[in-house]
């Protein structure tokens, strides 16, 4: 029994997502391979195996994986997704920020960390959608017909997600990655691998959230400063000044817009 094209595609999405992670060079490596000449074994052997896992019949004389093991490899896929997610995309800036935003504002539990993990996950999709629609159209598509194979097609996955990730990452960790890993001066940012990139990207990320954050917390520290002050200057210094600069802190949040306001801000962070 033969895979339908979406199930195909979901294939090719899953795999070409692993083979960053298990091979992060790969991808790279076959975008920039040259069109004569002869070809890697490796990658030949990898491309052979990716393809037959995905019921290419091209990939060979082997016959494809069978509909039941294709949908126990995706299973297996699926437990190292979040990593993916978290590594390569918007996720993990948006996601800190508002885990720093509840901080700020004094709440434990609200909203719910389920709540702001959809909430970074959607605007994710939102900012990463021209990339999206770049990896369908020049990777997902044409494998989902059969015009392409399945490591043409993690190549052309490969450049969309690269490009991503180089416009986002900030050039003293791209130094610094590149300089522990002694792989020396790069002709170009289209020619950093993967496995360079996706540390210093991800450390990126990290720094630029922090930034954000600081932002954030400054204006519901004054809050905090001023309660505290005038519960001090009345006496009350056993009455907590978070349970009443709490109502201020959302009426001031409220009041700016500040979810409208902190959404359009991280979008257009990415721009």
């Amino acid at each position: 029994m033969q895979p339908g094209p979406f199930l195909r595609a979901g294939l090719l999405c899953l795999a070409l997502l692993t083979m960053f992670l298990a091979s992060p060079d790969l991808a790279h490596a076959a975008a920039s391979a040259p069109a004569v000449g002869v070809p890697d074994p490796v990658q030949a052997g990898v491309g052979s195996a990716i393809e037959r896992a995905l019921g290419d019949k091209g990939a060979g004389d082997d016959s494809p994986l069978s509909l039941s093991l294709q949908l126990l490899v995706v299973m297996g896929l699926l437990t190292i997704l979040p990593a993916l997610v978290l590594m390569m995309t918007s996720f993990l800036r948006i996601l800190v920020v508002l885990s720093i935003l509840r901080q700020a504002l004094g709440l434990q539990g609200s909203p719910p960390g389920q709540v702001l993990a959809g909430l970074a996950l959607f605007l994710s999709l939102f900012v990463m959608a021209p990339t999206l629609d770049i990896v369908n159209a020049q990777a997902i598509a044409p494998y989902a017909a059969g015009s392409l194979p399945a490591d043409a097609a993690i190549g052309k996955a490969g450049e969309a997600f690269h490009a991503f990730m180089m416009t986002q990452t900030r050039e003293a960790n791209l130094i610094m990655f590149t300089d522990i890993a002694g792989a020396g001066k790069f002709a170009s940012g289209a020619d950093v691998p993967f496995s360079i990139l996706l540390p210093a990207f991800v450390t990126s990320e990290l720094e630029t959230a922090f930034q954000i954050g600081f932002m954030i917390f400054l204006p519901f520290l004054v809050i905090d400063l001023v309660v505290a002050s005038v519960l001090m200057s009345l006496g009350m210094m056993m009455l907590s000044p978070t349970i009443i600069s709490l109502p201020f802190k959302l009426l001031l949040f409220v009041l700016v817009d500040g979810w409208a306001l902190l959404m359009g801000s991280l979008a257009l962070s990415f721009a």
